[in-house]
């Protein structure tokens, strides 16, 4: 056990809270609904980055590569001011969804480098240009510049050109739960001497001004001489702590307060205001800091005149200490580095304590027998900097969620009244919501807010390292202050009753999974209390998105955002509605998520005997839908094309296929499972009852694969794509949508599976509505059109999720038909392959887009000089949202490490394969 898992260890057993203070400091809080008391809830207008310096938040916090406790209490991030930008830079900036060409976009270049569970160390790098930042320049181009044409960066500008500019490292290490050394180390990596301001700035959340019975923090100045100053901050409920500050820097402090004077010409409520020590520091404004050296935000003020190459390092230490006597001495080098090699430890150690499972070795080809490891002795080390960068992303993206709708809604008692036209925006069915929790964000500039669906994906590589905070996070969505009472699991703050896909109950099975193959032991009572949730959840769908009763779902977007020719959450421009290949498909994997659940669970419990019962009817109900829908009997699958798609129910009852060939018509495959014979014997009841509809229920039977005929090592199938007749397997549909899924003129790229098949490109799907066009075509890369805000787009590019899934899928298929079930991979090059070496062939194709190629080159950066040929850039990896379909360029949101962070498992599972051969 290293250090690390010691600490997990004790944090697990509440003996020591090592997690309390860590990365829980958003990137953006402007322009989010929470910060939203706008009568039209459009949050990006109404509070702005222009605002941000002078405008106290009410939900929250935000700041430079920040931390905080996980309260948000007392704050601390980075400041910055080149002597040239018109204001400090104290936040990330980015264009908001109205600005961008694509919808909202960080224009900036942070990396998160890397972080252990606890946060003992973290370490990141925020690069700043030494010439002034061209905020005005960005917005004005990317306005310019039209929905086909790419997002204008800012590396575009010009400003890093001849290296004129700064890496900011900064650096968190523990000395103990409540001691956080931090070092900031700065390098001029430009051609000439240049001045840089740092200002690391302490402040507390302002939690005053909304309660007026609420009493205020201060921080003072409890030392200074020479060597080092230290700050007392005082909370009435965090305690004391002490900031010490190397050196003798000009200490200036102001308050969290608003500047109501510049944003709204009134008077101001306080003497000293939230971007007091800007205006000190940039327009030399003496009377804008408090000369007695009190307040609620202080920043020490260290002023560098920095040679070309050279480094300035800055030391600084939070405690709960009041009297460290050598704060910065040789202690503070030494436990820096020791917790450096601790992170590396780690990270080389985990898992050392089970071996794959049987399943495992079968459905992966070769899988080692070896014990698991993160990082298998066999990974390259730049496949190993990947997934290292992948799990520091994915750490260091928990952020304190704040938000109680209700107090939201009716507005605070000694504020303003919010106008009442807002109760009817958004949220309003969700007055029981309220967070302040830890919450794992999607990135925390682009998505500052928790995404059910992405959060599902987060907790898989979350459970290899800290299997305790993913089981909580997927606890969390099902606790009665998020989900709904009627059972719906809450979607995102924008809207939290839209419908994301129903993933909760295979996230969980994973994650249960996951911590007994990586950590040796299996958390039952998490499963149970879990799948009691999803109980609720699971009804919820049943009783509200199935219009006709019949088995088939309408879901709604579903999380696909433009993946269709109509928006999916909308009502339709053609009246009626939609019964969704996909939405269906998600309610049968859903279905063997809860079946597979309770089948663990009865093995300890017989009551859980008759869930699984309920869930496996319900699976075979939705299978025959898929087939056979209503009177009609029109189908999802379209046997002239061997795919499926959704069809159209006009106001008349008039069926249309909408025959856009997409990844909704591949999600069918996500719903399988197998059952072992040893499971079958243990449970006799499960078993009588399956073999009931194997005897009496022919026409259920007969849709999906493969309850009566048994695969490799005597196993069951369940699966809507693989169907049996009588003792004979009819693999045709299967076969079918493999040949387009492996296709590299439809769905498959040297980077994975595309969103939208390619054939779209040369055959646009059209559907008319009152003479009005309404088209799909393939899009590798940025979305044409403005659905969903534009900023994410699913015709086409590659999307790490549903690869995920799809890979996972095959595995199962694989583990049932054997090694003897073979298809052409790429389709029509004759080239056959297992299931099996499918799924690693695909996974391959998807650390591709990241890995260097044979010019050194990362896919994922496209033709950006400075990511693929200069030393300080070449290593450092971004997360992207979504990936070109063609060429595996990263697109959307860059540090969307959650989902995306998916491909630290991929790396470690293609390790294993490799280290076996």
């Amino acid at each position: 056990m290293t250090e690390e898992h010691q600490r997990l260890e004790e944090a697990r057993n509440h003996i020591i809270h090592w997690k309390r203070w860590g990365p829980y400091l958003s990137e953006r809080q402007w322009g989010t609904v929470r910060e939203d008391y706008s009568p039209n809830g459009q949050a990006w207008d109404y509070f702005t980055h222009d605002q941000a310096r002078s405008r106290t938040y009410r939900w929250g916090e935000d700041g430079i590569l920040g931390i905080c406790d996980d309260q948000q209490y007392l704050c601390f991030a980075l400041a910055l001011w080149n002597g040239k930008d018109p204001i400090l830079k104290e936040r990330i900036y980015g264009l908001t969804g109205t600005e961008g060409n694509h919808g909202e976009d960080v224009k900036e270049y942070y990396f998160y480098l890397d972080s252990t569970p606890t946060h003992s160390y973290m370490k990141g790098l925020y690069k700043y240009p030494q010439a002034e930042f061209p905020y005005t320049w960005l917005v004005e181009e990317n306005q310019r510049r039209g929905p086909l044409a790419p997002e204008f960066e800012l590396l575009d500008t010009g400003v890093f050109q001849e290296n004129r500019y700064y890496d900011v490292f900064l650096e968190y290490a523990k000395a103990s739960a409540e001691q956080i050394l931090i070092q900031i180390t700065a390098i001029n990596r430009g051609p000439d001497p240049q001045t840089l301001h740092i200002l690391p700035t302490l402040w507390f959340r302002n939690t005053w001004s909304w309660n007026p019975n609420a009493p205020k923090p201060l921080i003072k100045v409890a030392k200074s001489d020479q060597q080092f100053s230290v700050l007392e901050a005082s909370h009435p409920t965090l305690g004391q702590r002490w900031f010490y500050c190397e050196g003798s820097p000009e200490l200036l402090f102001t308050d969290n307060e608003t500047n109501y004077q510049r944003l709204f010409g009134v008077e101001n409520q306080s003497a000293y205001v939230k971007d007091g020590i800007n205006n000190y520091v940039v327009q030399g404004e003496k009377n804008a800091v408090n000369p007695s050296k009190v307040g609620t935000k202080v920043a020490p003020h260290y002023r560098f005149t920095i040679g070309p190459g050279e480094t300035r390092v800055i030391k600084l230490w939070l405690s709960d200490a009041p009297n460290i006597p050598q704060p910065f001495g040789s202690e503070f080098s030494r436990i820096i580095a020791t917790r450096r090699s601790e992170a590396d430890q780690f990270y080389h150690a985990i898992g050392v304590s089970a071996k794959p499972t049987l399943r495992e070795r079968e459905a992966w080809p070769k899988a080692s027998a070896a014990p698991k490891a993160i990082a298998p002795p066999g990974i390259n080390d730049d496949h190993r900097n990947i997934q290292r960068q992948a799990f520091a992303g994915l750490l260091w993206s928990k952020q304190y969620y704040y938000y109680d709708v209700e107090t939201w809604l009716k507005g605070d008692p000694n504020q303003p009244p919010p106008p009442p036209e807002r109760l009817k925006v958004r949220n309003q069915q969700w007055n029981h919501l309220n967070n302040a929790d830890i919450v794992s964000m999607p990135d925390k500039w682009e998505y500052p807010w928790f995404a059910a669906w992405d959060l599902a994906f987060h907790c898989i590589p979350l459970a290899m390292i800290d299997p305790d905070f993913a089981k909580n996070q997927l606890d969390l969505m099902t606790r009665e202050w998020y989900m709904h009472p009627n059972g719906q699991i809450p979607a995102y703050e924008w809207n939290f009753s839209d419908v994301n896909p129903p993933v909760h109950g295979w996230a969980t099975w994973q994650v249960y999974q996951l911590e007994k193959q990586f950590h040796g032991k299996s958390d039952r009572q998490f499963l149970e209390r879990v799948f009691q949730k999803l109980l609720l959840n699971f009804t919820w769908w049943v009783n509200r998105k199935d219009f006709d009763g019949n088995n088939v779902f309408e879901g709604g977007f579903l999380g696909l955002d433009n993946i269709g020719v109509f928006d999916r959450s909308s009502d339709l421009p053609s009246g009626g509605y939609i019964e969704q290949s996909d939405g269906t498909s998600w309610m049968a994997m859903y279905c063997l998520n809860m079946l597979t659940i309770a089948l663990e669970l009865a093995l300890e419990n017989p009551v859980y005997e008759d869930m699984a019962t309920k869930f496996f009817e319900h699976f075979l109900y939705i299978a025959a839908a898929m087939n056979n829908i209503g009177e009609d009997e029109t189908q999802l699958w379209d046997e002239e094309d061997g795919f499926f798609y959704d069809v159209l129910y006009l106001p008349n009852r008039e069926q249309l296929r909408l025959k856009v060939r997409s990844m909704v018509g591949l999600i069918p495959l996500f719903a399988v499972t197998t059952i072992e014979p040893e499971t079958l014997n243990k449970l006799p009841g499960f078993k009588k009852r399956l073999e009931w509809f194997i005897q009496h229920r022919p026409d259920l039977k007969r849709n999906v694969a493969c309850m009566e005929t048994q695969g490799v090592g005597a196993k069951r199938m369940l699966a809507l794509c693989y169907m049996n007749v009588g003792k004979v397997l009819e693999s045709d549909k299967f076969r079918r949508i493999l040949s387009k899924l492996l296709d590299e003129n439809e769905f498959l790229s040297d980077y994975g599976i595309r969103g939208i098949s390619k054939f779209h490109k040369d055959n646009p799907y059209r559907f008319y509505v009152n003479d009005h066009e309404h088209r799909v075509d393939y899009e590798p890369a940025e979305s044409s059109n403005g659905l969903f805000g534009g900023n994410s787009n699913w015709r086409g590019p590659i999307w790490m999720p549903l690869n995920y899934l799809l890979i996972e899928s095959l595995q199962t298929f694989h583990y049932y038909l054997g090694d003897t079930f073979k298809v052409e991979c790429p389709t029509g090059s004759g080239n056959l392959m297992t299931l099996g070496e499918v799924s690693v062939e695909l996974s391959r194709r998807l650390i591709r887009i990241f890995q260097k190629n044979q010019s050194s080159h990362r896919p994922i950066y496209g033709k950006i000089n400075e990511f693929q040929t200069d030393q300080n850039w070449h290593n450092l990896i971004l997360f992207y949202e979504y990936f070109h379909g063609d060429s595996g360029l990263g697109v959307g949101a860059s540090h969307q490490t959650g989902w995306t962070g998916l491909i630290a498992k991929l790396i470690q599972q293609c390790a294993e394969c490799s280290e076996s051969k």
